[in-house]
């Protein structure tokens, strides 16, 4: 496989992913090593990032989906960008091979410095039914499927009558008790509260949340005391929470769940929507690398944010984020490794740029990671949330608003920060925006209609059947025309 001609053969620094830390490293670097000769290339299949806290938010009306997104193009203007994936990374001979994401041939690109920062994707589990019938809260595109199914659910449900049908429509559940969970199941059910209000044909006892979680806890970033209330707040709300508890089945939308960690049978009853939020994995191109990865499927880092390998850090090879098993060196990660959220992968990608900047260009000097967790912060709707910030608890309405303050000023670029907080106003002013799209997974269906021919009516069977007095007057035409003949 060539190398591919149409991009420059300056030195180049490859950041694999668009995420936090690609987004990032990209815009930290772009000028500085535009301005040394150099050129900086992102690869990702998506043109944007996603500011993955929002989805809960978007899945619930608040945010506009476009707002809690990102755009390579427009805020990283002197990256190059390559709309693709990468399949496969040869760091001995300094290329990679990326698969165009609109087709076309793979082809090979030249690097001297590649930062893998490919992020996560959803950790699933191999359960039947479930890549039927469950969707994800990963990407902007499933908050955005997640908020017309609920609504569309909701509208469709209060037209059937009472029994097992209309049941199903209006039973939602979630598996997984961390944060993404618990922010989905609040937010999407303090939005159903909402539409039902518009709709006179539901009440909210018609609706039925459930939350699965099969540890004996949820949320294990705040304090067990903290997690409790939670749970006593949830069930406030008529959401039913079931600890301890595991999917088992999800068959034709029959869930079939389990008591942990006996596995003895738990309940069974049929869901309309199943979300699932029960965790996440390192992306798996790192498998198609010759980088050296750990047990769970990540990058082996050390805390410069360097690829490690058993002889020591690999030079020019960079790694940061979920994709990345860095170091904890405050000794508060689980099992000595940063945890995988935004707070990390943001600070991560500052210091890798100015490692890269320090190791290749002299400026400054090469550091090690370092960054005590100041806490969590959660919504649960409109008014409601909950915090632990720097070992102070909060909840209610301080919780949320905490939650709004980090959250706005953590989102990259000002120009989103505008636009979010705008929602935010506008949301508080009008109301949340409870309008689903339609035919989002269709979008030519109506197009399709028009332009189908309709069938051609059978003359024979649609003509008009004649009158007693045309009856009449037949016989006598007919026997006029026999006595002309004779």
């Amino acid at each position: 496989m060539a190398l591919n001609p149409h991009f420059s053969d300056r030195p180049r620094v490859l950041v694999v992913g668009g995420g936090y830390v690609g987004l990032y490293v990209a815009h930290k670097l772009q000028k500085k090593v535009k301005s040394r000769g150099g050129i900086v290339t992102l690869v990702d299949p998506l043109p944007y990032m996603t500011y993955q806290p929002f989805l809960p938010e978007v899945a619930a009306g608040s945010i506009e989906p476009r707002h809690a997104i990102v755009s390579h193009r427009v805020h990283l203007p002197q990256t190059e960008l390559i709309s693709g994936k990468v399949t496969g990374i040869n760091h001995a001979g300094r290329t990679a091979t990326i698969e165009p994401a609109g087709g076309g041939d793979p082809f090979e690109l030249g690097y001297t410095d590649v930062v893998v920062a490919a992020g996560s994707i959803t950790r699933t589990f191999p359960i039947d039914g479930l890549k039927d019938q469950g969707i994800g809260l990963k990407t902007i595109e499933e908050a955005v499927a997640l908020r017309n199914q609920v609504l569309e659910r909701i509208e469709t449900g209060s037209l059937m009558p009472d029994g097992p049908q209309r049941d199903r429509a209006l039973t939602f559940v979630v598996v997984g008790g961390g944060f993404a969970g618990i922010e989905a199941i609040t937010e999407i059910e303090d939005m159903a509260r909402d539409a039902v209000k518009k709709n006179s044909r539901l009440e909210r006892s018609d609706l039925r949340f459930v939350l699965v979680e099969a540890m004996g806890r949820i949320m294990p970033e705040v304090t067990a005391e903290q997690a409790v209330w939670v749970v006593e707040h949830l069930r406030s709300r008529a959401i039913q929470v079931m600890l301890n508890t595991s999917l088992s089945s999800a068959v034709d939308g029959r869930l079939k769940l389990i008591n942990m960690p006996d596995k003895t049978p738990a309940d069974e009853f049929e869901a309309g929507t199943l979300l699932w939020t029960a965790g996440v994995q390192a992306n798996p191109v790192v498998t198609s690398t010759d980088f050296p990865v750990d047990e769970r499927g990540r990058l082996r880092a050390n805390p410069e944010l360097r690829v490690a390998g058993d002889d020591g850090p690999i030079q020019h090879a960079w790694t940061a984020g979920d994709v990345a098993a860095v170091p904890d060196l405050t000794g508060g990660g689980v099992g000595g490794f940063c945890v995988p959220n935004a707070q990390h992968a943001v600070r991560q990608a500052k210091l890798l740029a100015k490692n890269i900047l320090a190791q290749n260009y002299g400026v400054g000097e090469v550091k090690e990671y370092r960054h005590t967790n100041l806490g969590a912060v959660a919504g649960f709707g409109t008014f409601k949330g909950v915090a632990n910030i720097m070992g102070f608890g909060m909840r209610g309405f301080p919780a949320w608003m905490a939650h709004r303050g980090y959250h706005g000023m953590a989102m990259p670029m000002f120009e989103r920060k505008a636009r979010v907080i705008t929602n935010w106003s506008m949301s508080f002013i009008f109301g949340r925006d409870l309008a689903p799209i339609s035919d989002l997974q269709t979008p030519k269906r109506q197009f399709r209609e028009a332009a189908t021919a309709p069938p051609k009516k059978d003359t024979a069977l649609q003509s008009t059947p004649p009158t007693p007095a045309g009856k009449a007057a037949a016989g006598k035409a007919a026997a006029g025309k026999a006595g002309a003949r004779a």
